[in-house]
């Protein structure tokens, strides 16, 4: 089926391109490009925007997977509903200003970036857009129905490469400097941090909250252990680490924050281990 798909007023395509290319920017340490991306993602996706809302319901399609039939069908009809409740205008507007500021500050080559999943997300642009002939829309609707049903982890097809890439970058800088492989809290990190450009960091500042008290507290009990507690240095450097973790409340998420809190928690898996 040949389908009438204008890849940049897909919004969901447009941010799975920007994402990539973000990717590309982390690899090459090319700060420059990287925060003009960064810029774009938050100003164009940032909660409140239509198109937040308009890629809030792509995600709860392509993003979902082993369902149960009823409710695999029961999703697409509200996803359709929710779609058909967007003022369309506004989310035009928005594509357009996004499309511009891509051009612009960018290049429009971003449009052309591989996006694994691209099949997917055309197939869900055509059944909300009424692109297509009615017969043409059960078919992609029976389509959307299979990978939603699809009991393969489809998405990591999409979203480990990322993952990927941006460990052999942002993260081999952690590991290079301050040797170890990551722990399940570093990559529960990294992922959020990842994922922060669309919700204006919403899950990424509460995972970190949450992430800074158990920190604190495992911190708390280390100065009771009687080799810190005995030698003066490491328990004033421990104090030290104690104070940084508490000023995390009052700072900005940067990569710098990151960084320092990816250190912390594998020096908190080292003196688990220790005590074990």
């Amino acid at each position: 089926m040949r389908l009438k798909h204008n890849k940049k007023r897909n919004t969901a395509f447009v941010y799975e391109a920007l994402v990539r290319e973000l990717t590309k920017s982390i690899i090459k340490n090319n700060n420059n490009r990287k925060n003009k991306i960064v810029s774009i993602l938050k100003e164009h996706f940032v909660r409140g925007t239509a198109l937040s809302e308009e890629l809030n319901i792509y995600k709860s399609l392509y993003e979902s997977s082993d369902l149960m039939p009823p409710t695999a069908e029961k999703l697409m009809i509200e996803a359709k509903l929710a779609y058909a409740g967007l003022n369309k205008k506004q989310v035009f507007n928005e594509q357009s200003s996004l499309i511009r500021k891509v051009n612009k500050t960018l290049s429009g080559a971003i449009f052309g970036n591989f996006v694994p999943n691209y099949k997917s997300l055309a197939s869900i642009y055509s059944i909300f857009n009424n692109s297509v002939t009615v017969k043409e829309k059960v078919l992609l609707e029976t389509k959307v129905l299979e990978f939603l049903t699809d009991a393969k982890e489809k998405d990591v097809a999409s979203k480990d490469p990322i993952d990927n890439v941006v460990y052999k970058s942002f993260v081999n800088r952690f590991n290079t400097e301050y040797f170890g492989t990551l722990n399940e809290t570093q990559k529960a990190l990294l992922t959020k941090y990842v994922a922060s450009f669309a919700d204006d960091g919403l899950e990424l500042k509460i995972f970190l909250n949450e992430e800074v008290n158990r920190l604190r507290d495992k911190i708390n009990e280390s100065l009771k252990d009687s080799v810190i507690k005995n030698d003066p240095e490491m328990a004033r450097k421990t104090k030290e680490i104690l104070n940084k973790v508490e000023s995390y409340r009052h700072r900005e998420i940067d990569e710098e924050m990151l960084e320092e809190v990816l250190k912390i928690q594998s020096l908190i898996q080292e003196i688990e281990q220790d005590a074990d």
